[in-house]
């Protein structure tokens, strides 16, 4: 065949990664998700989903998607800038800015596009970006895609964030920081009220990508209002996708910010948008979670009550603040095998290996779920410190 070199070059990638333990196991869910779920046609605990409120499956989404396919069709046509958009995503825009305390908000296809493509759209050349070490990934090629300078700043580290900010201050046309509002792999919450103290100082605006805060810390709202700080950052970025059970990403700002966005972002403007079910679900999802501040309190009863227990064992659970809540093995292999145990006892959940994460910081990533029952988390727990006795981790 003409290019047997290109699948020689990959198979040859391919099995270096294999080699190396970077290789993804991907299950197969036969049926919905949930606290439970049928995994490769076994029941399973499922600790690895962003499904905090237990909304993923909830028949009050699928009712409002099934009426919306039924009055607007399934696909949306176009790119919403070139075919238009229904009537339900200036409902949905209306209810992130209510949600993000912004006097407006803007939908995108994805979590990621929103990164993607706004970060490039609100900085250019002569501009420089301050950026968390543990950023998202999807932040990182945002900032890659821009032409704007790129700082790193220590983790969560705001001695370092105000001596970089000295350093540019003066220096640049902007200056943007951006930051999780929660971060993915260790649950722990960026200092936010820090962080826009020094922003002011500085004249910088902030930015806060707050998938893992939604519906999670003030009173549903994110880290910004759990900090008190809603008015103070510039770029409420946010996701359908975990907490609020349905898919689709956010962004929340002032008026002509978001104006701004929307006619100059790459993702919004040349990517075909999601169905209308999609937008009506959304929205019905951002209703439960401004009104049922109970789904809320169970969620954090359930992630006090298992991280308690997991300490109380001696697991190292690192800095988690949030219902993320590591595992700590510090080895690929044995993060791999803990993962395979906890599989063959009900529990699934995946290994968090290089290059997710740093060498030396493998684990496993838990994420309660607000409809876990006692008995779930219970036999989840008895199952960790089955293996991690036998694997000499307690």
């Amino acid at each position: 065949m003409g290019k047997t070199w290109v699948k020689e070059i990959y198979a040859k990638k391919l099995q270096e990664m294999i080699e190396r333990g970077e290789i993804w196991e991907i299950r197969r869910l036969n049926g919905p998700t949930g606290p439970r779920a049928l995994v490769n046609g076994r029941e399973m605990i499922i600790l690895s989903s962003n499904n905090y409120l237990n909304l993923a499956n909830d028949p009050r989404l699928k009712k409002a998607a099934i009426e919306a396919m039924e009055k607007y069709g399934w696909g949306p046509g176009a790119v919403w800038a070139i075919a238009g958009y229904h009537e339900l995503l200036d409902e949905l825009h209306r209810k992130i800015a209510e949600f993000k305390r912004t006097e407006a908000g803007l939908v995108f296809p994805t979590g990621f596009a929103v990164n993607a493509g706004t970060i490039p759209a609100i900085t250019e050349q002569g501009d420089v970006i301050l950026s968390d070490e543990l950023n998202h990934g999807s932040i990182i090629d945002g900032i890659r895609l821009s032409r704007a300078e790129k700082i790193v700043y220590k983790h969560c580290d705001m001695s370092d964030l105000e001596d970089k900010l000295r350093q540019v201050h003066g220096k640049y046309n902007k200056i943007l920081i951006v930051t999780d509002g929660v971060f993915s792999m260790d649950g722990d919450i960026a200092p936010l009220d820090k962080i826009v103290k020094l922003a002011r100082e500085f004249n910088a605006m902030v930015y806060v990508d707050d998938a893992h805060g939604e519906g999670v810390l003030g009173d549903g709202h994110g880290s910004p209002a759990h900090f008190g700080v809603d008015d103070e950052v510039d770029f409420h970025v946010g996701t359908f996708s975990k907490a609020l059970g349905s898919s689709g990403g956010m962004i929340g700002g002032d008026y002509e910010v978001i104006e701004f966005i929307r006619n100059k972002a790459r993702t919004w403007l040349l990517s075909t948008g999601f169905p209308p079910a999609v937008a009506a679900a959304n929205l019905k999802s951002l209703e439960i979670v401004m009104t049922e501040k109970d789904r809320i309190r169970r969620l954090w009863d359930n992630r006090n009550y298992f991280k308690k227990r997991l300490d109380e064992m001696g697991f190292n659970t690192g800095k988690s603040q949030t219902p993320i809540v590591p595992v700590i093995v510090g080895d690929t292999k044995k993060a791999r095998e803990l993962a395979r145990m906890l599989w063959d006892e009900g529990i699934f959940v995946v290994p968090i290996v290089y290059p997710m994460v740093a060498r030396g910081t493998e684990r496993i990533r838990n994420q309660v779920n607000a409809g876990h029952t006692k008995e779930d988390l219970d036999k989840a727990l008895a199952a960790y410190e089955k293996a991690g006795k036998k694997l000499g981790l307690i």
